[in-house]
């Protein structure tokens, strides 16, 4: 599976900006961002974050700090949700990786390997 999946060699805290969906044609519904994460030796947090851009209103996230990995992991699945009520209609979703640090805020430094692999979008109804 690593031979197919994206590989971050992690130095410093960051954001690796996978995919941007244009008009991902979603309304009142729940957005799933979905992907499979492996680390090796990784002084620092992973995890799935989600950008949904509104005209006129911005952009809004969901984050996976809840699902952050961290040390070595065999491949683990991961998913974040979006929910959208009637009428929120994203014109654009980014979907990223973010590597942070486990301290304190001020620390900028992290080491470690992150793979991804299987990043999906989808949807599901609400409620």
């Amino acid at each position: 599976m690593e031979r197919d999946a994206w590989l971050a060699d992690c130095a410093k805290v960051q954001t690796f900006r996978l995919f941007e969906v244009p008009d991902p044609g979603v309304e009142e519904c729940i957005v799933l961002y979905r992907a499979k994460v492996k680390t090796e030796d990784l002084a620092g947090r992973a995890y799935l974050e989600m950008w949904c851009r509104f005209p006129g209103r911005g952009e809004f996230f969901s984050k996976g700090l809840n699902q952050a990995v961290t040390g070595t992991n065999d491949w683990t699945s991961i998913e974040i949700p979006f929910f959208l009520k009637k009428g929120e209609r994203p014109d654009l979703i980014r979907l990223n990786l973010v590597v942070t640090s486990t301290g304190r805020l001020w620390k900028k430094t992290v080491s470690g390997r992150v793979w991804i692999n299987g990043v999906e979008l989808a949807r599901a109804p609400l409620g």
